[in-house]
This record gives structure tokens, C-alpha cells and sequence, in this order.
């Protein structure tokens, strides 16, 4: 075992004070380890061929480096990920940015997905407001493990189009109908199965093994994986170390004049709600089936409230310089950029070109990557939504409010607790 893996393992057993600030749902480990082996295991997705680990990896600190994810039918990791070939290659970009997974096992998260459209509700006399409504399936101890399921069934994430698999076709005729097929799947693998048998009480038998058994895995591994509250910014919190003179005034102006904590406000430097930016828009678009253009209009797509169009979640800054590019569609690759335009929204809006978006090269549809930018109508509309007060802001400003921001940038944490397995149990390729 890794050096880092250790001392993770003994800061998780015993927090330091700055980590007792957040409070983090309890998880198993035995759970989490099967929970591991899932994460990073193909058998998941539709056509076996692309993993929970593929879009948040280790070696991309549990995101994937791009704008705009390759899901299911592309190749490789990160910045070198490709868009597929031939009769394999995709259809569609996901239309948002893949988000980091730090600390979301905190107990303070209950809306998922930047649209957070994964939510404690009394909707549907279930607990949740999802995309599954009514049909969720019982025995999801929190919000964690319930958002481990719909990465599953998105059709450009990894369950693929109908026609090309059960799950697909499942997805197709109700979400919930997919489920099943993937966890008969799993428990069906003689490893997978005993492994259930031993992490779960409630499991006397492989048969037994239910979509919420593999969700609760996958929880409790993503809930204890990237728990990461070993900054610099914590130290100086304890006073075991001081900040160079540059995060001294970052710190400031983040917490002051800048007015950046008004939103990212707590340990985890975040509000958890939803703000309207005026993010410059690309890609195919979060469309509604109703959308006559490839647009994201945000939170209102789930809530119907006018006033919520263009507004996305708050994402928490716990190791953002490690997780470019930024934005609910990762327009911003620097944390320059992304800082430039919270200080200006409307000329960053102006100012932006399509040589900023990290998107990885496919030909075939290079034509709509950025169609959305020639309807005047919708630009017009991005950009008249804007929560948030234009601050001046000098170079050197700029320049304080990034050291800041690194130094959020964990220690140890930052590799994860267990990190990725070499092998998994159904014997597909781990990337």
C-alpha cells in the first residue's frame, strides 16, 4: 500500500479539526471496497465498454479533463480520450461537463447533477425527486447512493442507444426497467457474488442482490474515496502553516471585495444552490423533448420556474486547480479565465472564442458543436440571466484570487483512498 493510501486511511479515522467542520454519510468498508471494483468495472455500462472511472478517474483526480465528456463508444482517458471509430464511434457529446467528485459523501449535499435534478423531496412519497420519479427503487439509505444509479441509464453516458443492447432498450420503455438486467449482471459474476454475500447483511445469497445493493457499494466507495480537507487553506486554519503573501491577499479579496464566498461559502466552498452566470453555450445542449434547438436552460428544466432558466449549481472549489476546465460545460480552461468572467460576466460572454473549449476532435459533428452561437435569440437570452455583480478586479487581483484557489488543493487526499483497481471481477478491461 501506497504511502498516500496510508495516511489517508489513518486522517480518516481521525479527522483533524478542520475536517470535523463537515459531517460525511458513514460507510463500510468492505462496501466500499466492492464499491471500488464497480466503480472502475465496464459490466455497468450497456455495451461494456466504459466505466463510472472512465469520465472520474484518479489519474484526472476524479473528473476527466474535458469540456464536454465522451461517454459510452469513446477510447482512452482524459485530455487523450478519443471520440470512437466507425459503427462505435458517438453519437453525442454529454452535453455538460463531467463534475469532480470531492467530498460529495457530505451530508450537506441534497441536490446532484448540475441541473440537480437528483434531489431530497417529498416528491413521488419515495424522498427523492429524480428523473425515475415514482419507480426508484427502495432501500437507498441517502442521496449519494441514489445518484449513483442514473449515470447507468443516460443514454451518451453508458447505457448507449436502443437497439444495441437490453439495457438501452430497457432504458427506452422506463428507466427503471434497466436496473434489473444490470444488477443480474453483476450478481451473476461468481467473485461479484460473494462479495455481496460478504458486505451485506441483508444478502444471504447471490440471487438476493438488488440495483440498490450495487448503488450502496458504489456510495459508500465514492462517499470515502475523495474526502479531501488536507489544504493549505486548512492548515493555516489550525495554524500549522501561513499563507505566501499572494494567498494572503487572494484569501481577502475571496472572503471580501471580491465577493466570490457569497457563493462559495462554507468548508466546502459552496452554497449548493443555483446561480445564473452567463456561461458561454456549445455542444449538443441539455435539450427537453419539447427543445427546438440545442440549448441547456439549467435548473428550469426541472423545476419549470422561469426564473431558474440558465441557473446551474454552485460546484464546490475543493481542489479546483486540479479539475479544469470550468463551467457547467467546462468553457473555461484556465482558472484565470473562469475568475475573469465571474469579475465581468457580459464582456467574458463577448470576449469568448471556441478555441477555449476542450473538445476532444470529431468530425462528424463539428457542425453543431457550436450552431447554438449563431441563434441570436438564445445568445441574447444566456446572457441577459446574470445573478451576480460585475467586481473590478486589476491583473494582480486576478493573479492573488488563483494562489487562493490553489491553495484548496489537497495533500495526500488528492489520490484518492484506495485508488484504482489493476482488475476487476467481470474481467473486462479497467481503464
Amino acid at each position: 500500500m501506497s504511502s498516500h493510501v496510508v495516511l489517508l486511511a489513518l486522517m480518516l479515522a481521525a479527522p483533524a479539526a478542520g475536517a470535523q467542520e463537515v459531517a460525511f454519510h458513514p460507510f463500510d468498508e468492505r462496501k466500499a471496497a466492492l464499491g471500488r471494483l464497480l466503480f472502475y468495472d465496464p459490466v455497468l455500462s450497456g455495451n461494456r465498454n466504459i466505466s463510472c472511472g472512465t469520465c472520474h478517474h484518479h489519474e484526472t483526480f476524479s473528473a476527466d479533463g474535458l469540456s464536454l465528456g465522451i461517454g459510452e463508444g469513446g477510447r482512452g482517458l482524459g485530455a487523450m480520450r478519443h471520440a470512437g471509430e466507425g459503427g462505435e464511434a458517438i453519437a453525442k457529446r454529454v452535453p455538460r461537463h463531467a463534475p469532480a467528485l470531492w467530498n460529495i459523501g457530505a451530508t450537506e449535499f441534497t441536490h446532484f447533477f448540475h441541473d440537480g435534478r437528483v434531489s431530497v423531496s417529498p416528491h413521488y412519497e419515495v424522498g427523492y425527486d429524480t428523473p425515475a420519479e415514482e419507480w426508484l427503487p427502495e432501500g437507498l439509505p441517502h442521496i449519494l447512493a441514489v445518484q449513483a444509479l442514473f449515470p447507468m441509464v443516460a443514454q451518451f453516458e453508458m447505457a448507449g442507444s436502443p437497439g444495441e443492447n437490453p439495457v438501452a432498450g430497457a432504458v427506452y420503455d422506463r428507466v427503471d426497467y434497466a436496473w434489473p438486467i444490470l444488477a443480474k449482471r453483476v450478481r451473476t459474476i461468481p467473485e461479484y457474488g460473494a462479495l455481496f454475500v460478504e458486505a451485506f447483511e441483508d444478502v444471504d445469497a447471490a440471487a438476493e442482490v438488488t440495483i440498490a445493493h450495487v448503488a450502496i457499494a458504489l456510495a459508500d466507495f465514492m462517499g470515502s474515496e475523495w474526502r479531501s480537507l488536507d489544504a493549505p487553506y486548512d492548515l493555516w486554519a489550525r495554524g500549522e502553516a501561513e499563507p505566501t503573501a499572494a494567498e494572503a491577499r487572494g484569501r481577502a479579496l475571496f472572503f471580501g471585495d471580491a465577493g466570490c464566498a457569497t457563493c462559495h461559502a462554507g468548508p466546502l466552498f459552496t452554497d449548493h444552490s443555483f446561480h445564473a452566470l452567463a456561461l458561454p453555450p456549445f455542444g449538443p445542449g441539455r435539450t427537453r423533448r419539447f427543445d427546438p434547438l440545442p440549448r441547456d436552460t439549467g435548473r428550469m428544466a426541472e423545476t419549470d420556474a422561469l426564473e431558474d432558466a440558465y441557473r446551474f449549481r454552485t460546484p464546490s472549489l475543493r481542489n479546483v486547480a486540479l479539475t479544469a476546465p470550468y463551467g457547467h460545460n467546462g468553457a473555461y480552461p484556465t482558472l484565470e479565465g473562469i475568475v475573469r468572467h465571474h469579475a465581468d460576466p457580459v464582456a467574458a460572454f463577448g470576449a469568448w472564442e471556441p478555441e477555449m473549449a476542450r473538445l476532444p476532435d470529431a468530425p462528424w459533428l463539428a457542425a453543431t458543436d457550436f450552431v447554438i452561437r449563431s441563434d441570436a435569440r438564445e445568445m441574447a437570452r444566456v446572457a441577459s440571466r446574470i445573478d451576480i455583480a460585475p467586481v473590478a478586479l486589476s491583473d494582480g487581483d486576478v493573479a492573488d484570487l488563483v494562489a487562493f484557489l490553489h491553495a484548496l488543493t489537497g495533500g495526500a487526499s488528492r489520490h484518492g483512498r484506495l485508488g484504482r483497481p489493476e482488475a476487476v471481477p467481470s474481467g473486462l478491461p479497467v481503464d
